[in-house]
């Protein structure tokens, strides 16, 4: 018996990503950490923790979290605060960082995926911290810490635990990054640590309503690829667990790419460990309707939204929106809606066009008008006209040098007709009507 018919998944995943504003969350410093020139130069009092250093909170930052939360179906909370979340780690220069804990900007929404809704339980707005770097100098094993990172705008989006599966995980992470691309609050460079994800795992009974009283957490996983590797690990390794009588220890586990397996870590906090408080440097946040209204009307339609419109009026399959919708960004999802608006316009398909844009047939991008992309494509359908006396003169010419052909096409063998109509067709090299050419050689032949 497989596990799966033992036991039930459950996971929900906590997704940290850096907002791209020009400033850091709690002071001016410049918000660019992946292309500094130098360690340490874009940092000051505030976000090294310094005497004295008192932090004052991003606006553009704030509204650009509660935007996700809209584009996400969340509620906005209108009266939110920062508190302190007490850790002692080299990279975390204040002893604590600045985030959120029981009134964070947004809670319970939901991203829709083809394998079941996603709950959101909540999207909060802290400090990211800096970056160590492990190396060797002079023979002795060191850690460096960059502090370029530590501050940056880190918004944290907390899942509930619907996930069923890394197959599961692995769509939702994809359909958040993209949402964050098309809005342009984030970059999501996973690579350089621009969007990381954690999942948390844990199994119960089939059957069983209640969560499990553990739960695994692997943290730091920087692809989608690996995030489901590790989902999948995790689960055998804790059903293998369960299944000989002992419950797997709740613990921080990290992903190893190399050996294709989770490993420990350390074992996992509770949020009581954190000691969290409201910072009393930073005043409550109120967020009136108003404000909350404006950041509404400034999200662009969806990519989910256009894509059940494209699927309902233009017939297209899903898996030819979700290549389209693979797009990141607004402008260009708006110029494909404009271009199938032209195409419907004058009667011409709309599905073709995708296949041919798709497939690269049709090399057009946003650089140019809707109007001229759809010119593009009748252009690349059009039937050049040939003159009749051409035609004939071709179609006798080949019948001439094919007299083994004819004979058998007069025998009654049809499928000779399709020698012919392709040495026309190469003969004329042109991109003819082929309904015109067959009725002229049909007419020939049995003349």
């Amino acid at each position: 018996m497989s596990w799966q018919e033992k036991y039930e998944p459950v996971i929900g995943l906590e997704v940290h990503v850096e907002l791209k504003t020009q400033s850091k969350m709690f002071c001016g410093c410049v918000n660019n950490p992946f292309h500094a020139e130098k360690p340490n130069i874009y940092t000051c009092p505030v976000c090294l923790g310094m005497p004295g250093g008192l932090p004052v909170p991003n606006k553009k930052a704030i509204e650009w979290t509660v935007m996700i939360g809209l584009a996400t179906n969340c509620k906005i909370n209108s009266f939110s605060k920062f508190d302190r979340k007490h850790y002692f780690y080299p990279d975390l220069s204040k002893g604590y960082q600045i985030s959120q804990y029981d009134m964070p900007f947004c809670h319970d929404g939901s991203v829709n995926t083809s394998l079941g809704e996603v709950r959101l339980n909540r999207i909060h707005l802290e400090e990211d911290t800096g970056k160590l770097l492990h190396t060797t100098i002079k023979g002795k094993k060191v850690s460096l810490v960059d502090f370029n990172r530590s501050g940056v705008p880190l918004v944290e989006i907390v899942t509930e635990p619907d996930i069923k599966s890394g197959a599961h995980a692995k769509e939702y992470g994809k359909k958040l990054r993209q949402l964050l691309r098309f809005l342009n609050v984030a970059d999501c460079d996973m690579e350089q640590g621009g969007m990381r994800l954690e999942a948390n795992i844990s199994l119960r009974k089939i059957g069983e309503k209640t969560l499990p009283n553990y739960k695994v957490e692997v943290k730091n996983i920087n692809s989608f690829r690996f995030l489901e590797q590790a989902i999948n690990y995790e689960l055998e390794r804790q059903a293998k667990l369960l299944d000989e009588g002992t419950k797997p220890t709740q613990e921080t586990r990290g992903w190893d790419a190399i050996k294709n397996q989770t490993t420990s870590q350390r074992s996992k906090e509770e949020a009581a460990d954190y000691r969290y408080f409201p910072d009393p440097d930073i005043p409550p946040v109120h967020l009136d309707e108003k404000f909350i209204q404006q950041l509404r009307s400034n999200i662009p339609t969806l990519p989910e939204v256009l894509g059940q419109r494209w699927q309902t009026e233009y017939s297209l399959h899903p898996k030819q929106i979700a290549i389209l919708l693979e797009f990141d960004e607004a402008s260009e999802l708006e110029w494909l809606d404009a271009v199938f608006t032209e195409l419907k316009k004058q009667s011409l398909a709309v599905s073709q066009f995708v296949n041919d844009f798709i497939n690269k047939k049709l090399t057009v991008s946003p650089k140019i008008t809707a109007v001229q992309a759809v010119q593009a494509f009748a252009a690349l359908h059009a039937a050049q006209t040939i003159d009749e006396t051409e035609l004939q003169t071709v179609i006798k010419q080949i019948i001439q040098e094919n007299p083994d052909a004819l004979k058998k096409y007069q025998a009654g063998e049809q499928q000779v007709f399709g020698f012919f109509m392709g040495q026309v067709l190469r003969k004329l090299g042109k991109k003819a009507d082929p309904q015109a050419i067959r009725q002229a050689l049909q007419t020939t032949l049995e003349a």
